[in-house]
């Protein structure tokens, strides 16, 4: 049975008659007649009876109008959610992201889309293992992810999201820790670093110890944390400084005094499967893109 039948005879019982329905639906008196009779014939049942001068829907008509009603609601619902998902503005969205990241601008990029797409199902994993990152995008476990150094892999594409300064987060009190201006590369040789891993977060782990490289020194490696909070708390204890990205000053860890490295940075990208289709994951990169652009 089509549907637009189905309209006809619930426009026919909420108008009360045949000229009242056909005016609605912008036809003719006899059309909408003859579409009347034709879906009695399929039914093989009576659908409206006269009264006075308007039409009353019979026992089978009631029940024919209940049901439609709610089929075309479904239908309108259907249409609306193929509209909002070809527009990118409803279905699910997996994001993973560095763990390191949240304490930045993207903390307050992903309430923004939480905000614009209200219909979205928006699901976050934290990692801090960027091989794990790219390949679970690459795998189809994450629709985007937000990391540090992305796996070179023609089937991802990759953009530059978000520069961020690195900063020695140094024990209170230590003489480093005093002046205001960024600190010299040097001063990572003039105290013993906490640091990642390199099995927990080999990016991070890379990037501390070419940046002593760099300087001309050579780390001296007093403890090692699987976690900001664990690496802060061990430079509270005065085990040594660490280096991590500034957004982490917003823990604001008694004990400890984050002071900036100069000229150095670590970056962001966004990272998704080059032949995804998805609008979604599109409006999603569009978000937070100028979401940092207003941060």
């Amino acid at each position: 049975m089509e549907l637009r039948l189905l309209g006809y005879a619930v426009a026919i019982a909420e108008e009360g008659s045949i000229s009242g329905a056909a005016r609605r639906l912008h036809l003719t008196q006899p059309t909408l007649s003859r579409q009347l009779h034709e879906l009695e014939r399929q039914l093989g049942a009576k659908l409206f009876s006269r009264e006075g001068r308007g039409l009353t829907p019979t026992p089978a008509g009631q029940a024919l109008v209940r049901r439609a009603v709610a089929v075309l609601a479904e239908a309108d619902a259907a249409l609306e959610d193929v509209r909002l998902a070809a527009q990118g503005l409803t279905g699910r969205l997996t994001v993973t992201f560095a763990g390191s990241g949240i304490n930045g601008p993207l903390g307050g990029a992903l309430g923004r889309v939480r905000r614009e797409l209200p219909r979205v199902e928006l699901q976050l994993a934290e990692s801090f293992n960027d091989a794990e990152m790219s390949t679970g995008v690459l795998e189809g476990r994450f629709d985007l992810a937000v990391q540090r150094l992305p796996v070179r892999d023609a089937r991802l594409s990759t953009q530059v999201w978000w520069r961020e300064p690195l900063t020695l987060f140094l024990p209170a009190g230590h003489p480093l820790a005093y002046p205001s201006e960024p600190a010299p590369l040097a001063a990572l040789g003039q105290i013993p670093l906490v640091i990642w891993p390199r099995d927990v977060s080999p990016r991070s782990y890379d990037e501390i110890i070419a940046l002593c490289h760099s300087a001309g020194v050579v780390p001296k490696i007093s403890a090692e944390g699987r976690s900001v909070q664990t690496l802060l708390a061990l430079v509270a204890a005065k085990f040594g400084a660490a280096v991590l990205a500034d957004s982490h000053r917003a823990l604001r860890r008694i004990g400890v005094t984050p002071r900036p490295l100069a000229d150095t940075s670590t970056t962001l990208h966004l990272v998704w499967r080059a032949d995804d289709a998805n609008p979604l994951v599109q409006r999603m990169r569009t978000l937070l893109t100028d979401a940092l652009s207003h941060a």
